[in-house]
């Protein structure tokens, strides 16, 4: 087996081992998620907290941080971030869906 082989079955066993660590922390399991080609995820940018979860777990680095202006002009704070799905690399592995604390992030149709 060779390293690159050897990456990509590490890899696989790792999204696997999350996948399952984090659907057991939620109501809904990770099987109720829609998941592949088919499905792309999306950001309710109201409910993104940016805390970069998501972007953590994202192999495919299908996941970014943009600063965002707040709403509030009560809060004064100089970064304000959310996240953003990049559509072309995002492979609907599920994994930012399942990572996500505030529940920010859906699978939808592409």
């Amino acid at each position: 087996m060779s390293q690159v082989d050897d990456v990509k079955k590490r890899r696989q066993l790792e999204a696997k081992r999350i996948k399952q660590r984090l659907s057991e922390m939620y109501e809904i399991s990770a099987e109720e998620i829609p998941e592949g080609e088919e499905v792309v995820a999306f950001v309710n940018v109201d409910q993104c907290i940016g805390c970069d979860q998501c972007l953590i777990v994202c192999d495919d680095d299908a996941i970014e941080l943009y600063d965002a202006p707040l709403r509030n002009s009560l809060l004064h704070v100089e970064v304000n971030k959310k996240a953003k799905i990049l559509r072309d690399p995002c492979t609907g592995c599920r994994l930012c869906v399942l990572a996500c604390p505030t529940d920010a992030i859906i699978m939808i149709d592409r």
